[in-house]
């Protein structure tokens, strides 16, 4: 679910006949998440360790299993609300997976910047997809505020890609919030399941996760309007007719 993507374009993409683009700038990568200090310490322990045969693009296609296994899960907690176990352990896979491909790629000096970009992200649409699915069919959410969930997910993803292109630079984190954290959030919310289905509000009994997806709408919303307002403005600051 990785708008936390370790490759990077170095250059935008230009055509010929294309308007002038700043060339010489490298893409920032943007990583101010609550948990990223840690998790950087982690990740270079882990990278250091790995066998000399695992490669990013192993790691990357671990990542992406992963979440098409949390997805079947979902599917089979359902009957059996056991297989939530199973879908918080792919969640810890897809982040070993998602995380370490492109610290592996830089520690071995054997980057691929816009092969790895296209890619990663390309896994990241399909597995967040596969994710949400499961959770559907689950019935843990309803299809209204999952594909609302995932939509705007989708939105906000497609305003990181375009600033990558656009200014240069790549937000990993909106608002102290990354991958990483959402998918803690997911687990635990996952474990709550095992208690609390459903939560009364204001009278009225909903089920857990439209709360938490309702939740979650209105916060990516948020930082997608904030972020594309933030991003046309400095746009149009530096292109003035």
């Amino acid at each position: 679910m990785n708008i936390e993507s370790t490759f990077l374009p170095t250059k935008p993409v230009v055509e010929n006949n294309s308007p002038t683009v700043n060339k010489s700038k490298d893409t920032k990568r943007e990583q101010t998440s609550i948990l990223s200090p840690l998790e950087q310490i982690a990740l270079r322990w882990l990278v250091k360790r790995l066998p000399t045969w695992v490669s990013p693009d192993h790691l990357s296609i671990l990542g992406l299993l992963a979440m098409l296994l949390a997805g079947v899960g979902y599917f089979f907690s359902k009957g059996n609300i056991q297989f939530l176990h199973l879908v918080n352990f792919c969640l810890a896979l897809n982040w070993f997976g998602d995380s370490l491909d492109g610290t592996l790629a830089r520690f071995r000096n054997k980057q691929r910047p816009k092969y790895g970009f296209y890619v990663d992200h390309m896994i990241d649409t399909f597995g967040t997809l596969f994710l949400m699915v499961g959770l559907i069919m689950s019935g843990f959410i309803s299809e209204r505020v999952g594909l609302g969930v995932l939509i705007v997910y989708f939105m906000l993803s497609i305003n990181s890609y375009l600033a990558a292109y656009s200014l240069n630079v790549f937000s990993i984190s909106f608002w102290k919030f990354s991958p990483t954290e959402l998918r803690i959030l997911l687990a635990i919310g996952n474990l709550a399941l095992f208690k609390f289905k459903y939560c009364n509000l204001l009278g009225q009994k909903y089920l857990l996760y439209d709360v938490g997806g309702v939740v979650s709408i209105v916060g990516m919303g948020a930082m997608l309007v904030v972020s594309s307002l933030k991003n046309t403005k400095t746009l149009y600051e530096k292109e003035r007719v």
